[in-house]
């Protein structure tokens, strides 16, 4: 029993390892087909309004609806120590270092990596990627550069705008519940919260573009078994995103912030 259960998690690593090394291969030439040679614009900004434009709705409404949940925690948890002008800068600092690009990069993966996933693995398991190869066209130059381009380009800004958004609504929620002078408000939030850290999460974004869109990308060209494989691979896509993400996001914040250690 104890050698069956040995061997399983020894072809387990066999099979993660395996996979990993043709992941990073399928990263490094898809990276490489964005400049070489370079991505047509018109298939760039056709995947920037479906990663970014398209993603508006649900960022704009997440948002909001963190930043108030914030302001009510906060504002309870600093009442107790009589610290409530707190509010904005707790908020804006954990938003602009951490939580918009994370909670970015997860309601992008669920929308816009799925999608992508699903598109190319339907056109796998349909033999159209088979077919642009006898045409002449580079899979990987048409389908999976431009994708990666728009995703590096698009979360930030999404980010951006997450903690924008985020930030004006524990502003209404420390202003309107926890009486919350406007003024210091606005200076605790220039005291805490540096330039520094909004271009550290925004760098984050950049990051988890590339995660999601290349791990996507690759789900897709690898998928098999018909119906059932697009189902499978759109899946394993999603999870894997979101996993690597927060294993990376774990990296990146230790490297940003070792300062403080």
């Amino acid at each position: 029993m104890i050698t069956s259960f040995l061997a399983a998690i020894g072809r387990w690593v066999d099979t993660s390892l395996t996979g990993f090394g043709a992941y990073v291969a399928f990263l490094g030439d898809s990276l490489r087909r964005i400049f070489f040679p370079p991505v047509e614009f018109r298939l760039v900004l056709q995947q920037m309004e479906f990663v970014g434009v398209k993603s508006l709705g649900v960022i704009f409404l997440a948002s909001i609806m963190v930043g108030a949940v914030f302001g009510i925690q906060f504002g309870a948890i600093f009442r107790t120590f009589g610290v409530e002008s707190l509010i904005g800068a707790a908020a804006s600092f954990s938003l602009s270092r951490e939580l918009s690009p994370v909670f970015g990069a997860f309601l992008v993966t669920g929308r816009a990596g799925s999608a992508i996933t699903a598109e190319i693995a339907n056109m796998k398991v349909n033999e159209q990627i088979d077919a642009l190869r006898v045409m002449g066209v580079n899979p990987l130059s048409y389908l999976s550069a431009p994708r990666i381009l728009a995703s590096v380009v698009m979360l930030p800004l999404l980010a951006g705008l997450f903690t924008l958004n985020g930030v004006l609504s524990a502003y209404v929620i420390g202003v309107q519940l926890f009486d919350v002078d406007v003024a210091i408000f606005v200076d605790k939030i220039q005291w805490l919260t540096k330039p520094q850290d909004v271009v550290d999460g925004l760098v984050k974004a950049a990051i988890f573009g590339v995660i999601y869109s290349t791990v996507a990308c690759y789900m897709g060209f690898n998928a098999t078994g018909g119906a059932r494989g697009v189902g499978r691979s759109t899946t394993q896509a999603v999870v894997v995103s979101l996993v690597a993400i927060l294993i990376v996001d774990f990296f990146l914040s230790y490297f940003q912030m070792r300062s403080l250690f």
